[in-house]
């Protein structure tokens, strides 16, 4: 059984409209749901870029037992205690309810700061140190480190009850492998049936415990054109990899380097397609594949249409599950 949520993509849709989604699509049988935390869109066009953690209280609130997670790149735009902060905050609101993805980040956001964008080796050894700040002060440990980045005597007052997942944000086997060292989970992206075996195995390989999860970009609308049209317009920004998708520093410059991406090129990244059987064989693959947790992401700005018509059509199809709670003691590595 495989839990199947909605991810809220910040970039594309005021908070208020994510937070209608969230609703809707909890009421539709969606039983989960995630959202980005950026500070800038992918391109202009996408044209949004709302405050994540506030909008986590009031979708938490809204909400009547949808889990949520949210991935963070602590270390540069966020200070690690900040972020230990924010998660025990929700975790004590919400128990059970709460998990945070950790990642190295991504220029386009961490830049606002102006400090120097560090190269990948640094950025994760960054995230390793914040990794661990943040599981010290949710145990409720007096913290001061002096490395990649500084804590003096940082302590929180108010803790959750239990400690939510801290789960791995990957894209390669060599990211998930490293995860698998600190992590309580790993999720990554759509990708062809045997990378993401790959990603999984390297994990589970290196000792990984805890849920897959997986983030599926897709387009839905009655009309295939229609459904490509709106894959291009929005996401074609995204079919860059890294090291692109981590070093452009502005959605000017991710707009300029995607002028002439094609529309085959994005459904090359985004599931595309106006047949909702083939929607549903796509996320019953990717729960063949071993993925504990298959959250949608609908490219496309209006979101009540597909949540209407995937809560009716695609998810009867599939093996439904609630998810248990988001606790770490549940899945901390050892």
């Amino acid at each position: 059984m495989t839990v199947y949520g909605l991810h809220a993509s910040h970039e594309q849709i005021p908070p208020a409209g994510l937070l209608d989604a969230v609703v809707h699509a909890e009421r539709a049988g969606f039983t989960a749901a995630m959202c980005s935390d950026h500070f800038s869109p992918w391109s202009v066009r996408q044209g949004e870029s709302g405050f994540a953690w506030s909008w986590l209280g009031a979708a938490l609130q809204a909400t009547d037992r949808m889990p949520f997670g949210v991935v963070n790149a602590p270390g540069q735009r966020y200070h690690p205690a900040i972020v230990a902060q924010a998660i025990a905050g929700l975790a004590s609101m919400y128990p059970g309810r709460f998990w945070a993805a950790l990642g190295s980040g991504e220029a386009s956001n961490e830049h606002i700061t102006g400090a120097p964008w560090p190269r990948k080796d640094l950025r994760n050894a960054r995230l390793r140190e914040c990794v661990d700040i943040i599981r010290a002060l949710l145990a409720g440990e007096e913290v001061s480190h002096d490395g990649l980045v500084t804590v003096d005597r940082a302590r929180l007052w108010t803790l959750p009850a239990e400690v939510p997942p801290l789960v791995g944000a990957a894209c390669s086997t060599a990211t998930a492998a490293w995860c698998a060292e600190w992590a309580d989970g790993l999720i990554t992206v759509n990708a062809p049936p045997e990378r993401l075996r790959e990603i999984a195995d390297a994990y589970r390989d290196a000792g990984g415990h805890g849920p897959l999860h997986l983030q599926v970009h897709l387009s839905w609308a009655p009309d295939e054109d229609h459904a490509l049209a709106l894959a291009h317009d929005q996401w074609r920004t995204n079919v860059h990899t890294p090291p692109v998708s981590w070093d452009l520093d502005s959605v000017e410059l991710f707009d300029i380097v995607s002028e002439h991406v094609t529309p085959g090129q994005v459904a090359g990244t985004v599931n595309v397609s106006s047949d909702l059987g083939r929607h549903t064989a796509w996320l019953q693959e990717y729960a063949d594949l071993g993925f504990d947790t298959v959250m949608l992401h609908h490219v496309g700005r209006e979101q009540a249409a597909f949540i209407d018509t995937f809560g009716a059509e695609v998810l009867p199809q599939l093996d439904v599950t609630r998810p248990l709670p988001a606790t770490a003691k549940e899945y901390r590595c050892v």
